[in-house]
């Protein structure tokens, strides 16, 4: 399937799709197109927009994208819920409401300088959220590691 969303991604636009990758659609294809183009390319492509406004798989009140796509697919593990957490403080401005928000939030800024092509942003943060969610998987199953 493909997937739509804003160019220049940041933690919601590269959360959503290793989200999509690892737990809803392995074959995801994603697409990065500037915001007033999001919904034109999703109609042409059959692809579904993500993380734009007034979508299904965007912000709802409190909750970011990322949990629009855990409730949707109705993604109950434990670790993904912890880790929704943490993007969802990230992506909103409220650091606070987690304690890795902010570290997350300065990773994915560092990844957008480094790396200002979307495709190769998304693949080199991968490895970030796969860390991230072993960490949640550990901390989850343990309570270890503050």
């Amino acid at each position: 399937m493909k997937w739509v969303t804003r160019s220049h991604m940041h933690v919601d636009r590269v959360a959503c799709p290793w989200l999509i990758k690892r737990f809803v659609d392995s074959q995801a294809e994603f697409i990065f197109v500037p915001k007033n183009r999001v919904m034109e390319v999703a109609k042409e492509q059959g692809a579904i927009p993500f993380d734009v406004p007034d979508v299904e798989l965007g912000h709802h009140g409190d909750g970011c994208s990322f949990d629009a796509i855990i409730k949707k697919y109705e993604l109950k593990d434990p670790a993904l819920l912890r880790l929704a957490k943490i993007v969802n403080a990230a992506d909103t401005d409220r650091l606070d409401a987690d304690p890795i928000a902010s570290g997350l939030e300065a990773i994915a800024s560092g990844f957008s300088i480094r790396f200002p092509d979307d495709h190769e942003n998304l693949v080199r943060q991968f490895e970030v959220y796969d860390v991230l969610y072993a960490w949640c998987r550990f901390r989850t199953a343990t309570g270890g590691l503050k």
